[in-house]
């Protein structure tokens, strides 16, 4: 088998061509998302704090957590910095920077939800993981139901 390099023209992002394949792809750096925190709920103001987390292997630049609840949002909101409403029911935030096996800076925000619903579930996924490959989905994707009782939900 013969592998031809096209490296010293090209430069380090070179693909290598072996004979009777096809390109072989590089590959994209992987990172393990997670986030972790807790949210409570009371009349109709939805309280939520969470901590963005990388278990590595490689550092993140940054990431788009989506929140998305069950009940629509309230037509005016006041958010944080870093986030941004994308509909009537979701809101995503950046999460700034992620160092391999390190935790990013806190989320935290309060929408208020349209009228006074009895409870609401939130679930937490990533749109956009910084350009990294998660193979671990169990930890990037969260649902948390909250009961409009004042009481706080971990996750």
């Amino acid at each position: 088998m013969r592998i031809l390099s096209a490296v010293g023209a090209m430069g380090a992002g070179a693909v290598v061509v072996m004979a009777g394949a096809g390109p072989v792809r590089a590959l994209a750096p992987e990172a393990d998302l997670a986030y972790h925190g807790s949210v409570a709920m009371a009349a109709g103001r939805f309280d939520l704090r969470l901590v963005p987390q990388n278990h590595g292997p490689n550092e993140v630049s940054g990431a788009t957590v989506r929140l998305r609840w069950s009940a629509p949002l309230a037509d005016r909101q006041r958010l944080p910095g870093g986030c941004v409403r994308s509909d009537v029911r979701s809101v995503v935030c950046r999460t700034g920077e992620l160092p391999a096996d390190g935790l990013g800076a806190p989320i935290a925000l309060t929408v208020r939800l349209r009228g006074v619903p009895t409870e609401s579930a939130l679930t937490i996924d990533t749109v956009w993981g910084g350009g990294a490959v998660d193979r671990n989905h169990a930890n990037d994707r969260q649902r948390v139901l909250a009961l409009d009782t004042g009481d706080s939900y971990a996750f």
